[in-house]
């Protein structure tokens, strides 16, 4: 397996006869999941996912016959699908889509037709239809005479504005990535952007949409992303000056604040916090705390339902792994001893190892006192044994 920067292990998942290779890092609540441009790879957006608040759940794949994917292109239709079908294999529910060029025309078809897991979009440098048949018949002719080897240095250099275009060793990186995509692969995607017209899609897209452009972009200019931005209904337009084609490698941390500004905010408290609460506690759990609530107790439980999951566990500036720690650390520091069971519970799903609880209670042994400490490890310790035998 290869390793992804920003996650664990790249896997595979077999999609509509092909192969195709994903990198997953789960979060709590919203997803953003990321398609790449013609000649790309997942690599891309690497940048853009350092850049994003933590907590976020992330998910990059290459395109069929693009990357560690194998299969060729066909529609874009076909493309919307391995995406749509590798989110339901994942069991992904709450999703912020972002594309690139033919990733951003994946968008527009997935955007339109699974709104049922989509609650917003951001559509990179790409319009309804891109290009005309007789610039995309002269590029598969060059990729057919010379291979997309041979064309790379071309292709790259007309990717940026001219300060990205400047540094000498980014072109030749990108140059390489691009040479690696098989003949037959690229002029199958060419071949899909050639034949679509996805104006049918974008009227119908109904989730808050984000159209980004290039001022420099010579593939899709401003004008295409202004009229796609105005064929969606209540879609935004941002263009950012002074970049090309590809946001995600010119300008990563640009990218990834508009990514975060157009995540819309749970319109319901309430609901994401139940789904964040069942996601790290189990939902067998909560229901069980749920079904077991009086007049009594049914204030607090709404209260906790919506404060602690639909505002502070909901937060994604870090991760279900750092809060899990921090939770932990906070309920020996102050005596809260009950509830450590719970939440060493909670670490099969949030992320937080043997040795990170090791660390927490290190540091309540340091700042809040021993005796504390030696407590919340003797309860860690049968919990993971209880744990274990459940296993």
């Amino acid at each position: 397996m290869l390793a992804c920067r920003w996650s664990s292990l790249m896997d595979v998942l077999k999609i509509n006869e092909a192969h195709i290779a994903y990198c997953h890092r789960p979060g709590l609540g919203r997803t953003v999941v990321f398609a790449n441009s013609l000649g790309s790879d997942q690599s891309i957006w690497d940048k853009v996912i350092a850049a994003l608040p933590r907590g976020y759940g992330v998910l990059t794949y290459d395109l069929r016959g693009h990357g560690q994917s194998d299969g060729l292109a066909e529609t874009i239709e076909g493309l919307a699908d391995d995406v749509s079908q590798l989110i339901d294999a994942l069991g992904l529910k709450d999703i912020l889509f972002c594309g690139v060029s033919i990733g951003g025309m994946i968008g527009q078809v997935l955007t339109a037709k699974r709104s049922d897991v989509i609650r917003a979009a951001v559509l990179c440098n790409t319009a309804p239809k891109i290009g005309t048949a007789e610039r995309w018949a002269t590029r598969i002719s060059a990729v057919d005479s010379n291979g997309v080897a041979g064309i790379a240095a071309d292709i790259v250099g007309a990717w940026f504005g001219p300060a990205y275009t400047a540094q000498k060793d980014h072109l030749a990186l990108h140059q390489m990535m691009v040479g690696r995509t098989p003949d037959t692969s690229y002029t199958a995607a060419c071949r899909a952007i050639r034949d679509a017209d996805l104006t049918d899609f974008a009227v119908s897209i109904t989730v808050p949409t984000l159209c980004i452009g290039g001022s420099h972009d010579q593939s899709v200019p401003p004008d295409a992303v202004q009229a796609l931005a105005q064929t969606i209904p209540n879609a935004t337009l941002e263009i950012i000056e002074g970049i090309g084609h590809l946001p995600c490698l010119e300008a990563p941390e640009t990218l990834a604040r508009l990514i975060v500004q157009s995540d819309p905010a749970a319109d319901d408290q309430a609901d994401a916090g139940m789904t964040i609460r069942k996601s790290v506690l189990g939902a067998e759990h909560v229901n069980r705390a749920v079904a077991q609530t009086t007049s009594l107790d049914a204030a607090f439980q709404s209260l906790i339902t919506s404060g602690a999951w639909g505002t502070v566990w909901a937060n994604p500036d870090i991760s279900a792994r750092e809060r899990s720690m921090l939770t932990l650390a906070l309920l020996a520091a102050t005596g809260n001893f009950e509830e450590i069971p719970m939440h060493i519970r909670a670490t099969r799903r949030t992320g937080a190892s043997e040795r990170d609880i090791a660390q927490c209670f290190q540091h309540v042994a340091i700042y809040a006192g021993v005796p504390r400490a030696n407590h919340a490890l003797k309860l860690a310790k049968q919990t993971l044994k209880e744990m274990a035998a459940d296993d």
